[in-house]
């Protein structure tokens, strides 16, 4: 039993070691998270706050935004960013008053972290680090951070968020508010109100061409033709409007079912749409004519250029497809 008081005494420094450690975790969220309410935005660092807020051992998370707003950087996704970030920030915090989901927003920019970025050997920005716990119920085996791809295109709040909560599943994770666009609303109102006053106005003569069937069988040919000479094609593959021969020449067709000019769309476009407008005259203006010789002419001449018009047509396929046999004078 002597030795019971010695070997308490020895003990005792390195239970208040790992005790100053933990409070020391403790007591740096406590102030962190302290700033970020009073500042509802995420906590501006410098290299002495940021080497503070992320080293080990840390019971809580930090999601620390590397940034350069400075023009001279000409960092656009920078700036494009920003209201993003603090938006993000300043939603978490607000929604999370208490501190529960144990997470700190920090913004550390170049201007004030030199040393940090030269640290950790960054070349571009921005980069998102989260720092997860390293001691505590939430603690992970790395001690590494994670770090957020921007290479997806436009980032927006809800997706960092989305990224951040898979991070941390077990614990709190405020939604992101976004503030009403008052000016958006009254615009959006009164621009709608216009159009409905102006839809009132203009509808005694607006409902005849609405009802009138041959604007309809207009609209409908040319969708027709459009489609049929291959303008979804165009859209889907983004084909070239023309291209050259190899000899300083323009090509206006293409080989292969598989390949596609712009300007060969509109010429076949307009072939079938030269043929639609000939058989419909055939069928509807020819036999009205009072003029027996005219009318004989109209139908030769109808005729004719309906025979050239597919001649042209069949040589087009001929291009496409080498191996068509059929072609009608004088191509």
């Amino acid at each position: 039993m002597r030795w019971l008081p010695v070997l308490l005494s020895l003990a005792l420094p390195f239970g208040s070691f790992a005790a100053k450690k933990s409070a020391s975790s403790v007591d740096r969220f406590e102030e962190f998270h302290t700033k970020a309410v009073a500042a509802a935005t995420p906590i501006k660092l410098d290299d002495k706050a940021y080497k503070k807020l992320t080293t080990a051992p840390r019971d809580y998370t930090a999601a620390v935004l590397l940034t350069a707003m400075d023009n001279r950087f000409g960092c656009q996704l920078c700036r494009e960013f920003q209201p993003e970030w603090e938006l993000l920030g300043k939603s978490w915090t607000k929604g999370d008053k208490k501190g529960e989901s144990r997470l700190i927003f920090g913004t550390l920019d170049f201007a004030d972290g030199r040393d940090t970025f030269v640290s950790l050997g960054l070349q571009t920005a921005p980069v998102l680090l989260l720092f997860q716990p390293t001691t505590g119920p939430h603690a992970v085996s790395t001690v590494e951070p994670l770090r957020y791809d921007f290479t997806n295109g436009p980032q927006v709040a809800e997706q960092v968020h989305s990224w951040i909560a898979r991070q941390m599943p077990d614990r709190p994770q405020p939604a992101v508010k976004r503030p009403i666009n008052y000016i958006l609303w009254i615009t959006s109102t009164v621009s709608l109100l216009g159009a409905v006053a102006v839809g009132f106005k203009v509808w005694p003569y607006v409902l005849p061409v609405v009802q009138n069937r041959n604007v309809w069988a207009t609209l409908t040919i040319i969708m027709i033709l459009a489609c049929t000479g291959g303008h979804m094609f165009n859209q889907i593959r983004r084909v070239p409007y023309v291209s050259g021969d190899g000899k300083g020449n323009i090509n206006y067709f293409t080989g292969g079912f598989q390949n596609q000019l712009g300007i060969e769309t509109q010429i076949v476009g307009f072939i079938y749409g030269a043929l639609s407008f000939m058989v419909i005259a055939l069928i509807l203006r020819a036999p009205r004519q009072a003029d027996k010789n005219f009318q004989q002419g109209l139908v030769i001449a109808l005729s004719a250029g309906v025979f050239l018009l597919y001649g042209g047509l069949l040589a087009i396929f001929r291009i496409k497809n080498g191996g068509y046999p059929f072609a009608l004078p004088p191509f």
